[in-house]
């Protein structure tokens, strides 16, 4: 069993900040982490591997810092892992950053699951998965929250608004996962120890078979043409009366005063 993990590190939530002046985000002397939902897939990837043998392999496309993000999932269990970094990819949206992952799975050769989280939390848009299947002209599955392989097939349980849908589907076949699926592991010393000493390799452009006119920012059809930070809004106020008729009737005084009704 040959399954691809697709990861990205992003930018810790509780700490990104936005330049007012270039409306971008701040990323120098922002911690990174690995984005939760795909810390989700290596868990789904290890259990799989676990019940049914196979090899764990872990892409991700960055800076040549995310590799601390790829030693990271070594340390949690993954076998191996490959950088995909150059100038080249640089500024691409989710077309560009599908297709260049794509290119890497095809250089991996042979693999029969594909798993990424639902979504990145620095950009939620939820499609570089469903990108990478349309690529590779395989089938897929979003939203997962249960994983069973049985055979060349895959059945899971698609979680929508409304419950769960089954659906069982052949092989290869690309799967994004959802919080839900399980509770990632910790990473061992062993492990650490294990990743601290690997070498991961980083592809870039010559490494792969893909045309330059599709990558990065010139393969980009979408543009960002700004980013601002909501401004926030006022502090409430509590009313304290003796009553709560006291309460409602100071509540529609200040409404009043200020016009609302």
């Amino acid at each position: 069993m040959e399954i691809v993990v697709c990861i990205k590190q992003v930018p810790d939530t509780t700490e990104v900040k936005i330049d007012p002046q270039t409306n971008t985000l701040v990323r120098q002397g922002v911690p990174s982490i690995v984005n939760p939902f795909d810390k989700n897939a290596l868990e789904a990837a290890l259990q799989i591997k676990e019940k049914q043998g196979g090899r764990v392999t872990v892409l991700s496309m960055g800076p040549p810092q995310a590799k601390d993000a790829l030693k990271e999932c070594l340390a949690m269990g993954a076998d191996q892992a490959v950088l995909i970094s150059d100038r080249a990819f640089g500024g691409a949206d989710t077309l560009a950053t599908s297709y260049t992952l794509a290119a890497a799975v095809k250089k991996l050769g042979r693999f029969d699951i594909i798993l990424c989280g639902k979504q990145a939390i620095d950009g939620d848009t939820a499609q570089v998965g469903p990108e990478m299947a349309e690529h590779l002209g395989i089938p897929q599955v979003t939203y997962v929250a249960k994983i069973d392989v049985a055979d060349e097939a895959v059945r899971v349980e698609r979680e929508h608004e409304e419950g769960y849908e089954v659906i069982e589907v052949s092989m290869p076949v690309l799967l994004t996962v959802v919080k839900s699926i399980n509770d990632p592991r910790m990473p061992t010393v062993k492990g650490t120890m294990r990743a601290n000493r690997a070498e991961i390799p980083a592809w870039t452009l010559s490494d792969l078979e893909v045309e330059p006119e599709r990558l990065g920012l010139k393969g980009s059809p979408t543009q960002v043409r700004r980013i601002f930070t909501p401004e926030q809004r006022k502090q409430g106020e509590v009313i304290e009366a003796a009553t709560a008729s006291e309460a409602v009737a100071a509540l529609v005084q200040k409404l009043s005063e200020a016009k609302i009704v």
